[in-house]
């Protein structure tokens, strides 16, 4: 009989263990749905395995549990049954029971504390962990104690410091235009926070002013320290001044951030780092950094961080040495031409003043003696600021000098210079959006014979008028349009002051930055006081780079001027001469009286002969000259010709050019003025 194929078996013996991929212990396989098969598992997968370190402790914060991670080398047994403050202690870190307690306490986890702490192998060196800590409880809630994981973030806080030195860096170095004050930026932003000692030390040729030399492959620049610092274990630093190569950079400057062998001659055996300030191979200086004997030495990962301070460093140096050019520059073009308060007290005395600071913008003022012992003031300002500013300010100073000798009405002057100023636009290149240089300018002329003012003005320069009763007219002409701009014919106005009247006129705008009226007339208030201590009190209300010129009036008196009608007759030559003699006597002038009388009879013959009733005849002195001035109702322009030998006339005007020191002609609405000085 056959039998059954299908007969039944039993599973619990069906196959070998091997045929089932079991062990052939015969241990069964953890069951799925109990947990407890996997705890403890897990918790040796964990403590072995993992990357993050793991600290148990109980409720009186001693140590149960610890892996290998993070200890630096200290055996994990060394920990167990030890309070933390105690377990910890030898690798440097300091242990908050605070927190520790209170997340017992509250069960509210404190995560991600960054903690740091020194391995034994080597103190100098310091890590930093990034520590979590949970309390950690049973599945009844019993709190058993707390779990600390600790992640190494060495690295990443390092990167983010260096960032943070650069940010620094870049905001607090080059505040100032100033080469030291550049180098000394560098220094406490570097001190203590990457270097116990930092010496910053500069060429010569920059400490000087003059462009940096360019490096050279063979030898190495002559360097003086000119900003130093350190800590309290830092290695010592060289006094400003010293010389340091060979030296603290080595016996070749480099040509990049370089680590450099410790100096021991020096009294250290700490890290040094060194790196060169150059810009385009272009040698500015040097800077080295130094750290104590149980600092962290320098690394590979240092070089990058030095290179972008130092390039930042180098950047600053050369805007600090351009901008010193620069004001070297614009301070003699400012400066030019020399005072000439001499040649125009007769007139008027004069206080001027600068307000420093600023960007350096073109502003100037000039005290022009005019023939008739007249006086112009100018105050002007180009708007851009810079070296071109003050070049081109400079080229409106020359034009004015050289306007003012064609005895022009101010608004007439300030025409051709405007003039000019578009000529020096068409001159120079400006790139695309950019803008012609513009200027404000106020001219004015004063009179000291008759106290007549004559003024013009092109933009808003600041002006004001002091009269002796203590008024201020601070609107005495209106505002025109700025020189190179187009705008309406300039603003003039003229006025007729008492002596003892105070001009004041300065280049700051009537804008924002000018001071506010009653402010100015506070300043200018009780005009007889000292005419210094005014201008010292106007200045403070005026914005940096911006000029101010006071100008109290004289009047000339009868012992320097003297004037007489003469008849339109030929025959009043004679009592024009007498008319002299008898004025240079009663004064006892110095000048020649045949030259003087010679000089006026030719000009009151040239007036009767070319020119028209009536006719006046001025002299005005002063301690070595002697002003001869003759003027009619003519419009007629005189001019020299040379007269052949048979001629009887026209020699007049020759005689007077080769007599005469200078001489000219002026134009009045009444008709002109000829003039002479011997």
């Amino acid at each position: 009989m056959d039998a059954d194929p299908e007969e039944p078996q039993d599973h619990a013996t069906a196959g070998a263990p091997e045929e089932r991929g079991l062990p052939e212990t015969g241990d069964r396989p953890p069951d799925p749905e109990d947990p407890g098969h996997w705890d403890g598992a897990i918790l040796d997968a964990i403590f072995t395995q993992s990357d993050v370190g793991l600290h148990v402790l109980d409720t009186s914060l001693r140590v149960v549990r610890v892996n290998d991670v993070g200890l630096h080398g200290l055996p994990a047994a060394q920990f167990l049954g030890l309070p933390a403050a105690v377990a910890y202690a030898p690798a440097g870190v300091s242990v908050d029971e605070d927190v520790l307690r209170q997340v017992l306490a509250t069960g509210r986890p404190a995560t991600n504390r960054l903690v740091t702490g020194r391995p034994p192998a080597d103190r100098r060196i310091e890590y930093v962990s990034s520590v979590s800590v949970h309390r950690l409880q049973d599945r009844a809630g019993h709190v058993l104690g707390v779990v600390l994981t600790n992640t190494d973030v060495t690295e990443r806080e390092r990167a983010q410091g260096r960032l943070r030195l650069l940010h620094d860096a870049h905001e607090r170095i080059g505040s100032s235009l100033d080469v030291e004050r550049t180098a000394q930026e560098l220094v406490a932003v570097t001190v203590p926070r990457f270097a116990d000692t930092v010496v910053v030390a500069l060429t010569d040729a920059v400490l000087k002013g003059l462009d940096p030399n360019l490096q050279a492959r063979d030898t190495a620049p002559l360097l003086r320290c000119a900003a130093a610092g350190r800590t309290d274990a830092g290695p010592q630093a060289p006094e400003a001044g010293a010389v340091l190569l060979p030296g603290i950079f080595g016996d070749e400057l480099p040509t990049s951030a370089s680590l450099l062998p410790p100096d021991r001659e020096g009294g250290s055996v700490g890290t040094r780092l060194v790196a060169p300030l150059t810009v385009r191979g272009q040698v500015f200086g040097a800077v080295a950094f130094s750290r104590s004997d149980d600092a962290e030495p320098y690394g590979a990962h240092d070089l990058d961080l030095v290179d972008n301070l130092a390039a930042r460093t180098a950047t600053c140096l050369e805007n600090a040495l351009r901008f010193t050019r620069e004001h070297i520059v614009m301070t003699a073009l400012q400066s030019w031409p020399l005072r000439q308060e001499e040649a125009t007290q007769r007139a008027v005395d004069v206080a001027r003043r600068r307000r420093p600071g600023g960007s350096g913008a073109g502003s100037w003022f000039d005290v022009i003696p005019l023939p008739g012992a007249r006086v112009a003031l100018v105050v002007g300002q180009v708007e851009n600021a810079g070296l071109s500013a003050v070049a081109t300010m400079s080229r409106l100073r020359t034009a004015v000098h050289s306007l003012t000798t064609l005895d022009l009405d101010p608004h007439e002057l300030l025409a051709r210079l405007h003039a000019t100023t578009l000529r020096l636009a068409a001159e120079q290149e400006t790139g695309p959006g950019g803008e012609s240089p513009t200027a404000s300018c106020t001219f004015a002329v004063h009179d000291p014979v008759g106290g007549r003012l004559d003024i013009a003005r092109a933009g808003t320069s600041l002006f004001a008028v002091v009269h002796p009763d203590g008024s201020v007219d601070t609107n005495p002409v209106d505002d025109g349009p700025l020189l190179g701009a187009e705008g309406p014919p300039f603003a003039c106005s003229s006025h007729l002051l008492p002596e003892g009247s105070i001009l004041c006129m300065a280049s700051a705008a009537s804008g924002e930055d000018g001071p506010r009226t009653d402010d100015l007339v506070n300043g200018l208030a009780h005009p007889r006081r000292d005419l210094g201590a005014m201008a010292d009190d106007v200045e403070r209300l005026l914005a940096p780079d911006r000029m101010l010129l006071l100008a109290r009036t004289r009047l000339l008196t009868s012992n320097e001027m003297a004037e007489w009608p003469i008849p339109f007759d030929f025959a009043a030559v004679g009592t024009a001469r007498t008319h002299v003699e008898e004025c240079l006597e009663r004064w006892g002038h110095p000048a020649d009286p045949f030259t003087a009388t010679l000089l006026v009879s030719e000009l009151v013959t040239n007036a009767i002969r070319y020119g028209a009733a009536p006719i006046t005849l001025r002299l005005i002195t002063d301690s070595t000259g002697l002003i001869c001035e003759v003027s009619d109702a003519g419009q007629a322009a005189p001019h020299l010709r040379h007269a052949k030998a048979v001629d009887e006339g026209g020699r007049g005007l020759l005689i007077c050019a080769a007599l005469a020191d200078s001489w000219g002609v002026r134009y009045t609405g009444d008709g002109k003025t000829v003039w002479a000085v011997v």
